[in-house]
């Protein structure tokens, strides 16, 4: 079986394999997309080396198993669903499959042998499921019936509408996806009468009052009344961006969230608005950049330069050349022009 361990990567799993796995993930499971890519993509390299392992050998019996237990449990703790852990699960182990077939074809391997490897593929997945499975139900029957599951249980219920408040609140959707890390965070954010716990693989929180931890990254909603809490979790969680510092509040990043949701349009606006740049093209990156600047400080030259450690003479020659390549000017725009314009250099930046 050693000749199909270079079909999944020679010396451990190759990386294309594993980002593609993570996109099939990620892509099957809205629970498992909403955890951070980096925790995703951690748990699937475990599993594609058991993979590998038991094609090296040919024996699953060899497979070490404690990546998918530590799978299980940690999603449980998360407070992703088995159904929703399976649906990631299931889209990787279809990813490897592919892969196998598809790149032992293209080296002239015979369908009988690749019949065999995928065969061995299927066997090790059966069994690191079925330990992935019983790992996550140990971890729900360790979690269940204790004052803190039941606090758990009961702000899920309350975030997804399947009870109602009994006051206004604040809603707090964190980066946070570690278990440890969020235990050690719960009782700073949660406060003397807040709820808090991992809830569909965040930590998150219901809050009377914005809680002050400098450390924290995440959203945190208006003080909204108890029926329209569930609504302000969704925008929540749409307006996360993982990684970026600070508790930002939620009407912070309206505009983000919202324009977020068609990038299409983006991508037209884009098009149309820059069609004289080139976004492979350093120096029109650049003009791009200086023009978003320019538009983020309300059309001034000088916290324009500052924040791109440039002289204001160079941000005044950067928005000349801009003007001249696309057409367009950038000040005195009327607003829904001038928003057009920040829509496509976001757009443009970002390819």
């Amino acid at each position: 079986m050693e000749r199909f361990v270079g079909l999944l990567g020679e010396g451990g799993p190759d990386p294309a394999v594993v980002e593609a796995a993570v996109r099939a993930a990620r892509a099957r499971s809205p629970l498992v997309a909403a955890l951070p890519e980096d925790e995703v993509r951690r748990h699937v390299r475990a599993i594609v080396e058991a993979a590998l392992t038991a094609l090296a050998t040919g024996d699953e019996e060899l497979t070490d198993l404690r990546a998918a237990e530590e799978l299980g449990a940690a999603r449980a703790r998360q407070g992703v669903p088995v159904a929703a852990l399976l649906d990631g699960f299931q889209a990787g182990r279809s990813l490897l499959v592919r892969t196998v077939v598809d790149r032992g074809r293209e080296l002239g391997i015979p369908a009988d042998e690749l019949l065999e490897a995928v065969t061995r593929i299927d066997v090790v997945a059966t069994a690191l499921e079925h330990r992935m499975v019983h790992a996550h139900r140990i971890a729900e029957l360790e979690l269940a019936g204790t004052a803190r599951d039941i606090q758990v249980q009961r702000l899920r219920r309350l975030l997804h509408g399947e009870l109602e408040s009994d006051r206004p609140r604040r809603v707090v959707v964190t980066d946070v996806s570690d278990p440890a890390e969020a235990r050690r965070l719960e009782p700073a954010l949660g406060g003397p009468s807040g709820l808090v716990g991992l809830v569909d693989g965040r930590l998150t929180a219901l809050v009377s009052v914005p809680p002050e931890l400098p450390e924290l990254r995440g959203v945190v909603s208006p003080l909204v009344p108890p029926e329209r809490i569930p609504a302000m979790y969704r925008l929540c969680g749409r307006a996360l961006r993982p990684g970026e510092p600070g508790l930002r509040p939620l009407t912070e990043l309206a505009l983000l969230t919202a324009l977020s949701a068609e990038p299409e349009l983006g991508g037209l606006l884009a098009g149309e608005l820059l069609a004289g740049l080139d976004p492979a093209d350093s120096f029109h990156r650049a003009l791009a950049e200086t023009a978003l600047a320019f538009l983020d400080h309300a059309g001034r030259i000088e916290p324009a330069a500052a924040v791109l450690h440039v002289h204001p003479n160079t941000v005044k020659y950067r928005l000349r050349r801009f003007h001249q390549l696309t057409g367009g000017r950038l000040d005195r725009l009327p607003v829904p022009e001038a928003a057009h314009k920040w829509w496509a250099l976001r757009t443009f930046l970002a390819r």
